[in-house]
């Protein structure tokens, strides 16, 4: 059996707490240009390409599309960017999910690389694992931010260069953990061994089996049964 060599996680909701401040973020920068947008409309788009979920969101809420430009779309981004920043600088303690660190470490001390990525760019991405101070505790490997590939979640391109940075070439020596359906789909979309996801953000049990993952799990020290069974 092929082991694990590369183990890929999402942030918020997954990796770290997220009372749906990211959501609450996208609203108020909606609500700056004058959309009122719902969280329950909000939520799904979570783990997407922050741009390209501003996009969907302002297709469903702008009856005139000739308004959707590139440049509403990249003023609200900036507007959310700047909050999401300000945020996790300087607002409370980010608090990693329970057993998410002790997790990460013991995957890296068995020798699989721990790769973060997101549907965040990679600016937001930084200053969350800078805080965390996750790369000097030797936890994680590598950090990948939304904006730096191609195209986001659901393609699977930032696993993919998560792959050539670590210098794998299949797919099932990787697995992929997250909690939102694009989580899901970047996964299935990569060929990953294993997709799991996970019950800690936006998505319930029942929501995720609708996507059909390879597993899901309500704690991530349950990574470890999987990674070792």
């Amino acid at each position: 059996m092929m082991p694990i060599k590369l183990a890929v996680f999402d942030i918020a909701g997954t990796t770290i707490k997220d009372n749906h401040e990211v959501s609450k973020a996208l609203q108020a920068a909606l609500k700056k240009h004058n959309y009122t947008v719902n969280l329950t409309r909000i939520n799904p788009l979570m783990g997407y390409e922050k741009n390209l979920a501003i996009q969907q969101l302002l297709q469903m809420h702008e009856t005139d599309t000739s308004l959707i430009t590139a440049g509403l779309i990249s003023s609200i981004h900036t507007e959310f960017v700047r909050q999401m920043l300000d945020f996790y600088q300087n607002g409370p303690a980010i608090e990693p999910l329970p057993n998410v660190e002790e997790t990460l470490r013991t995957l890296h001390e068995q020798g699989i690389k721990v790769g973060i990525n997101t549907g965040f760019s990679k600016d937001i991405a930084d200053v969350i694992i800078n805080r965390l101070q996750w790369k000097e505790k030797g936890i994680i490997d590598y950090v990948i931010g939304s904006d730096e590939v191609e195209l986001g979640r659901p393609h699977p391109f930032m696993i993919q260069q998560l792959m050539k940075e670590c210098g794998l070439t299949d797919p099932l020596q990787v697995i992929k953990v997250g909690d939102t359906e694009v989580d899901i789909h970047e996964g299935q979309n990569a060929g990953c061994k294993y997709v799991i996801g996970i019950t800690t953000g936006i998505f319930t049990r029942e929501e995720l089996e609708t996507y059909h993952p390879t597993h899901i799990i309500d704690d991530m020290s349950q990574i470890l049964t999987l990674v070792n069974g």
